[in-house]
């Protein structure tokens, strides 16, 4: 398999460490939505990063459905999701906070990056901001203090993307968001960022 997208989005970052994790062997190339677009288009006319050409040359989009998709790719017994009912529930909880706050930092990006600032719409901004903001505090709830993986045992999908997120957002935008505001999430993703599967995919920013 073949994974398309720069390592500075965590988006493709969660799909490379999830893939590693599940033991599923793939080429990257680092390719930017913005500086290499045709060569990007040339792969999937969306241009959309994260990209996923499998082995059978289907291409495929998006990291949720990317990572449902590796599931299925996974050795018997080798999940990154619970299959306990409500473990599975928290564990979606969690992982669609961490992809908000991703959204949210991407949106403030974008706002202060590609609009010119004489178009920038502050009370835009400021509810953007709240909303990132809602999504750490509610994280840091879920996460408390704890010294291990948050739903137990091994490492999982909920513990990936909540530390991936966190190192995203205070890489890119720490005068938001500084790197002490929420030390749960701080301390979970320190924890994952030592992991294997983390340095072998390090944030590219």
């Amino acid at each position: 398999m073949h994974l398309i997208g720069m390592l500075d989005s965590p988006y493709v970052r969660r799909v490379a460490v999830s893939m590693t994790c599940l033991g599923l062997p793939f080429t990257h190339e680092s390719v930017s939505v913005f500086r290499h677009y045709e060569r990007f288009a040339a792969i999937n006319p969306v241009v959309k990063a994260p990209t996923l050409v499998t082995d059978a040359g289907i291409v495929l989009i998006d990291s949720t459905l990317i990572l449902e998709h590796a599931e299925k790719l996974a050795a018997p017994g080798r999940s990154l999701t619970p299959g306990h009912l409500a473990l599975h529930a928290r564990s979606q909880r969690i992982i669609g906070l961490a992809l908000a706050a991703c959204e949210k930092s991407v949106q403030i990006v974008y706002e202060h990056q590609l609009r010119p600032e004489e178009k920038r719409h502050q009370p835009w901004l400021d509810r953007v901001t709240e909303q990132l903001f809602a999504a750490y505090r509610l994280l840091e709830g879920e996460i408390g203090e704890r010294d291990g993986w948050l739903l137990g045992g091994e490492i999982q999908q909920a513990d990936i993307t909540a530390a991936i997120a966190w190192t995203f957002t205070t890489r890119i935008i720490p005068d938001v968001v500084p790197a002490d505001a929420f030390p749960g999430v701080a301390q979970l993703a320190a924890r994952a960022e030592a992991q294997e599967a983390f340095r072998a995919w390090p944030y590219d920013g």
